[in-house]
Parts: C-alpha cells; sequence; structure tokens
C-alpha cells in the first residue's frame, strides 16, 4: 500500500512539474553518455590496493604538489592535472602497466584518465573518490 501511494505521488509530481523532470532526464542522460564515451574505470579502494599488489599498478596523483605533500599513496607520481599532457614521458615506461589516476574526490581524475587513453595508455584507472574515499578506508598515507 505504502509503495503504491510513493508511486503516485511520483507520477503527480512529474505531471506538475514536466520542466524539472525533463532537465533532470536531460542531466542525467548527458551524464551516463560522458561517462560511458572513453572513460576510464573506477575503482574502489581495495581494488585499486589489489591491483597495485597483484599487477604493480602505477599510481599517478594528479592533485597539486602542495596537496600530495600533505599526505599520498606510498609509490605515487605527482603529475598534476595542469601539467599532465606535458609529463606524459614520465610515464612512458609504464604504458604497459595499469596506471591509476588519483585525484582530491574522484571528480577530476576522469579528464587525466581520458588524455592517457588518447596518448596509447591501455590500462588507465581512476580511484573512485579519490584520495578522500581513500583516507576513509583507512588506507596508509605518506607526507612529503
Amino acid at each position: 500500500m505504502g509503495l503504491t501511494i510513493m508511486i503516485n505521488q511520483l507520477i503527480e509530481f512529474s505531471i506538475n512539474h514536466w520542466e524539472m523532470v525533463a532537465v533532470f532526464l536531460a542531466i542525467l542522460a548527458t551524464l551516463l553518455f560522458v561517462e560511458s564515451k572513453g572513460g576510464a574505470q573506477g575503482l574502489t579502494p581495495s581494488a585499486a590496493t589489489n591491483l597495485m599488489n597483484s599487477e604493480d599498478a602505477v599510481v599517478v596523483d594528479i592533485r597539486p604538489e602542495k596537496e600530495f605533500s600533505t599526505g599520498h599513496i606510498t609509490g605515487a607520481l605527482n603529475i598534476p592535472a595542469t601539467k599532465m599532457k606535458d609529463n606524459m614521458n614520465r610515464l612512458e615506461k609504464h604504458k604497459d602497466a595499469p596506471i591509476i589516476i588519483v585525484c582530491k574526490s574522484g571528480v577530476t581524475s576522469g579528464a587525466s584518465a581520458k588524455d592517457l587513453k588518447k596518448a596509447g595508455f591501455g590500462k588507465v584507472y581512476k580511484l573512485q573518490g579519490g584520495i578522500a574515499e581513500w583516507q576513509s578506508s583507512n588506507l596508509p598515507l605518506v607526507k612529503g
């Protein structure tokens, strides 16, 4: 009985506010399209740890140097997102290895991941939730 009431309310809301529903659906469709088009697969912190341990994945932290120095994943390379295209040569020797892109919250890593894929890097992943999710999973960070 409660479910039918909620469905009826949803239908009534959709009819009364069809413009808002249309905008929401357009944004949702755009988001799904952008994310599915050539983007890197997202990894949870535990999946990233497994990939680092089993396949020697390379972690690339794209946060600015100041943020990187406050705490980063052990062994991570710091290549700020704004300097990624100019520093791809630093990653050339890792072209066949899995690469995990890490940002602050998981939002901006997608663009850098796409740049790497376009440059011919085959196994590019992004850390879901970024360094914030890594920390909330109680995984270690090193400073300096």
